[in-house]
């Protein structure tokens, strides 16, 4: 062990307390607070609803609990533990090349990664989610998509990893450089495929074919001077119960989705709110200011993995031994989520910013009456609560608590 090793177990345990403290905080908020609807839903909400929603995020907060201790766990293993010092020299006693090696080295740390996480899958899908009624899913199905994740992997990951590890080895000292260029083009070329080539594997994609409904999105599209190469229906039901909508692709191919449950929940004045939503994401140049920001982080994040993996403390902190391109990048994927954990609230933050934004843009060429019916019937839907701990919510939430968002809508309106 060294200054570094310590450093990180500190910053792992303050993360993984820090987790367990908001959650069991949310869990106690949100049963405090189920004998009552909030009054600004009590016209919309049933009580039996809104408290099970209730159960519904106590429930998943045990198991998310459970979850990031076992992930603690899993994470020294793998390193202090021994864990990529074992599978690495496992690999190394092959005496296949150093590139070789380092490609199914990496393979393998994601598939076992896969293996260990299928339980948890399991119980949420099979167990908690079924209890509440939002299994539609079948074991043949579930199996069927580890099966294609793992084939995607090998098929995509590797050519992926082969030009890593031919930058990192073959660059100069600024590799990451490279690198980074590297995987920002492959980024935009999988945002462009995405929707065409991947998506199409897990679930099927039919044209819209309501025509009425059709004929008032395309003239909200052409309000938005926005253009999509399609408008689909995703078979979501086939998995879940849990109703969206979703934009996907780039340029020329992008898509605009929705999920059957969506359709089967809401009425047409209320998809078309929704949709603008969405659409306002776009207009208010929302993907394109992520993009940027997450540019920025993987530069920062390559320069510093750069700089690191020159360092013999760096893998002898981690439990390991052996100097490799693919033990460094392995080694950095699992510490990086432990200390860029303190960044979160920063990023939730501005996607809260930017819900509030689309929000606003939505109001402005749609009715914000049917966007605030459509999000509390969402909301209903998929059991979420109404009642977040709003230290929790700030940290963790990607979109505003529904009383903020329903309260901005309607202030908007005066």
């Amino acid at each position: 062990m060294n200054e570094f090793t310590w450093l990180f177990l500190a910053a792992l345990v303050l993360m993984t307390g820090i987790e367990l403290w908001l959650s069991l905080r949310q869990s106690r908020y949100v049963d405090t607070h189920r004998d009552a609807v909030p009054e600004a839903f009590k016209e919309q909400v049933e009580l039996s609803a809104h408290q099970k929603a209730a159960s519904y995020s106590i429930a998943k907060g045990k198991l998310n609990r459970l979850d990031n201790v076992a992930g603690a766990v899993v994470l020294l293993l793998w390193t202090i533990g021994g864990g990529l010092a074992l599978l690495s020299g496992s690999l190394d006693s092959l005496g296949l090349s150093e590139t070789v090696t380092g490609i199914i080295f990496i393979l393998s740390f994601f598939v076992i990664g896969t293996i260990i996480d299928i339980p948890f899958s399991w119980y949420k899908t099979f167990v908690l989610e079924d209890k509440f009624g939002f299994n539609k899913n079948t074991p043949a199905l579930f199996f069927s998509d580890i099966a294609k994740q793992a084939l995607l992997m090998i098929v995509i990951g590797a050519p992926l990893i082969w030009a890593a590890l031919a930058l990192m080895n073959g660059t100069g000292e600024h590799w990451w450089l490279y690198l980074w260029f590297a995987w920002m083009a492959f980024t935009l070329v999988m945002m462009w495929a995405y929707p065409a080539f991947i998506a199409p594997l897990f679930n099927k994609f039919t044209p819209l074919e309501d025509e009425q409904l059709k004929a008032r999105v395309e003239g909200l599209l052409a309000r938005c001077g926005f253009k999509s190469q399609g408008i689909y229906v995703m078979d979501g039901s086939r998995r879940s119960g849990h109703g969206n909508a979703y934009f996907t692709g780039l340029g020329n191919n992008k898509r605009i989705v929705f999920f059957d449950t969506l359709l089967d929940t809401l009425n047409e004045d209320q998809i078309e709110a929704v949709l603008a939503h969405e659409l306002g994401h776009f207009r208010r140049k929302h993907v394109v200011k992520n993009m940027v920001v997450m540019a920025g982080l993987s530069l920062v994040s390559l320069a510093l993995l750069g700089w690191a993996s020159a360092q013999s403390w760096f893998y002898t902190g981690l439990g390991v031994s052996t100097e490799s391109s693919a033990m460094a990048l392995v080694l950095f994927m699992l510490v990086i989520p432990v200390f860029g954990f303190f960044l979160h609230p920063v990023m939730t933050s501005l996607s809260r910013k930017y819900e509030f934004e689309a929000d606003a843009y939505a109001a402005s060429v749609s009715n914000s009456e049917d966007l605030i019916s459509a999000l509390v019937a969402l909301y209903q839907e998929n059991a979420s609560t109404l009642t977040p701990d709003p230290l929790v919510s700030a940290i963790y939430d990607s979109h505003p608590p529904a009383t903020l968002r329903v309260a901005n809508l309607q202030a908007g309106q005066q």
